[in-house]
């Protein structure tokens, strides 16, 4: 969750029905290493849970940010966790899952 400046040399937000980005980001930009790492905000909405979930895997698809490296992969890994998608979880969770994450990952790279 670091800042990665860099130039983005491809930009292309998703949209569709209740579906917004609030993002001054563009092909060509050059996002510097001074401020916030937050490049954009994704935002979904739906009538249940599970459609914003949907919604939310279809709008995180259809992000292209090429050139920087962002958070996505990881968002879209935890929302499809039957503990998100369920809603167990607290304010440990995130912790506890990028521990998990990080040991697996360890593990799969000493085989």
């Amino acid at each position: 969750f670091v800042p990665c400046p860099g130039k983005i040399e491809q930009w292309h937000a998703p949209g569709g029905l209740w579906t917004r980005v609030d993002s001054g980001m563009y092909t060509g930009y050059t996002v510097p290493p001074y401020y916030d790492s937050m490049i954009a905000k994704l935002i979904v909405f739906g009538k249940t849970r599970n459609g914003c979930l949907m919604r939310l895997h279809r709008a995180i698809d259809e992000f292209v940010i090429d050139g920087v490296r962002t958070t996505l992969p990881l968002h879209d890994e935890i929302i499809s966790t039957p503990d998100f998608i369920d809603g167990n979880y607290n304010i440990h969770w995130l912790e506890k899952f990028l521990k998990n994450r990080a040991e697996k990952e360890k593990n799969n790279g000493n085989k």
